[in-house]
């Protein structure tokens, strides 16, 4: 009797479908998401499976949020990769907010090329989306090995063809150091979040939102010409650069021919005259 039950626990074991592991169905779930409701979305799954809040955290690229220096009065952007407990630092005044003794911060010669990070990447910032807002936060590795995460943030209001808008790029670099710091290898992972917000009488409410995650990967030498900031800076700028054309072709495109097709751009009736005929015999009838 005992082997009866073993055996029958066996195969009720081997019936059960195997267990999924929670970060990878939490992820599964966050990709048929809407995407202008990320950060929703991702608070709602975060309370139910508490213990992997923060994991989730780290591997869910949401919509960045603003904050102002208290020392500098500098806009600067909140991430994870500025946070330590609840307080986050300032790439201007290297401060955290709320103030916190223990709180990471990079090495003296990291932060230094972090204040030179910044800088630069603000005058990109200015150059190509006119507005917004932009960081850099940089964090040492194993060895001489570092890596980085590079904002922007651009918010439309009140535009001609858009009521709400606003562009979020997360660029996110590590740098491996080679042949005694004579090249790096540098990996990036570059996520773009993109909503659009209409409400016109012509067209009603429409929401056009994505997001769009590329890889680059880029082995270079380092002398006085070619540079950390400048072999960073090229990757960043030419994968955004791609990354802007896709989102184009993908989404503003696509939708385009989404639309021709459901709607016929000719002018009066395009139905058959047995349609039409049949049509107006219904209508008799019901009259009738």
């Amino acid at each position: 009797m005992a082997e009866m039950v073993s055996q029958g626990d066996d195969a009720a074991a081997a019936a059960a479908p195997p267990k999924r592991d929670p970060i990878e169905a939490a992820l599964s779930i966050m990709r048929r998401m809407p995407p202008n409701k990320i950060a929703h979305n991702l608070n709602a799954i975060c309370n139910l499976i508490p213990e992997h809040a923060d994991e989730l955290l780290q591997r869910v690229d949401q919509p960045l949020e603003e904050a102002k220096c208290k020392d500098t009065g500098r806009a600067y952007l909140l991430c994870d990769y500025n946070r330590d407990g609840d307080s986050h630092r300032s790439p201007w005044s290297n401060k955290y907010d709320p103030p916190i003794d223990d709180g990471f911060v990079p090495s003296e010669k990291l932060r230094r090329l972090e204040v030179e990070a910044n800088t630069l990447f603000d005058c990109y910032r200015e150059l190509y989306f006119e507005g917004g807002t932009s960081s850099v936060y940089l964090w040492e590795l194993d060895g001489d090995d570092f890596a980085g995460c590079f904002l922007i943030k651009k918010k439309v209001s009140g535009h001609e063809f858009v009521t709400e808008g606003c562009w979020d790029s997360i660029h996110v670099v590590e740098v491996n150091l080679e042949d005694n710091g004579k090249a790096a290898n540098y990996k990036l992972t570059t996520t773009v979040i993109l909503t659009m917000d209409v409400q016109k009488e012509s067209v009603g409410d429409t929401n056009l939102s994505g997001t769009l995650t590329r890889t680059a990967e880029k082995r270079s030498v380092i002398d006085a010409e070619h540079t950390h900031m400048h072999n960073m800076g090229t990757l960043i700028e030419d994968t955004e650069t791609d990354i802007r054309v896709n989102m184009d072709a993908l989404y503003i495109q696509k939708t385009r021919e989404v639309v021709n097709n459901i709607r016929s751009p000719q002018t009066g009736p395009s139905q058959g005259a047995a349609f039409t005929a049949s049509l107006n015999e219904a209508v008799k009838r019901h009259a009738r």
